[in-house]
């Protein structure tokens, strides 16, 4: 019999700049999916004049979204991850390249490497049902690995 539970989730992300020893993640949200990897596109595909279907491959980003409990110390330090990258008159990037280590429960590992930040939600914002929600961190990535073991 297979546990699919996702207690006990653990994600590493490391910023080279920022954070470069890494934070560790566990204070995951309740109202969204707390680690999503949305499916992937690996081709595409058009018809020609006469009906004949060719395809061809495309190089995709990896995309992983991260929802924290908001106001949390996960909260607080991918916030500070998300303003250090952040361009703006008068600041400068960090301009972090991200590596994610996700630990699942049964202690199989997926590592992602030479990733960006690209969409935060860097305010509070009020759910209809009178409370915070969750903050949102989408991240893009160029490759990705698996393996056996923990961190």
């Amino acid at each position: 019999m297979e546990d699919i539970s996702g207690f006990g989730l653990q994600v590493l992300v490391i910023g080279s700049v920022t954070y470069p020893s890494g934070i560790v993640v566990t204070q995951f949200a309740d109202d969204a999916d707390p680690f999503d990897i949305p499916p992937l596109k690996l081709m595409d595909t058009g018809m020609g004049l006469n009906g004949d279907m060719v395809a061809w491959s495309t190089a995709t980003p990896l995309e992983v979204v991260l929802n924290v409990i908001p106001g949390s110390e996960n909260d607080d330090d991918l916030s500070h991850l998300a303003e250090a990258n952040r361009v703006g008159k008068g600041k400068n990037s960090a301009r972090d390249v991200i590596s994610l280590v996700a630990v699942y429960p049964d202690g199989k590992t997926r590592t992602l490497k030479n990733g960006k930040l690209v969409m935060a939600a860097l305010g509070k914002s009020i759910s209809s049902a009178h409370r915070t929600k969750s903050k949102a961190f989408t991240f893009r990535f160029e490759n990705t690995s698996k393996s056996g073991g923990g961190i």
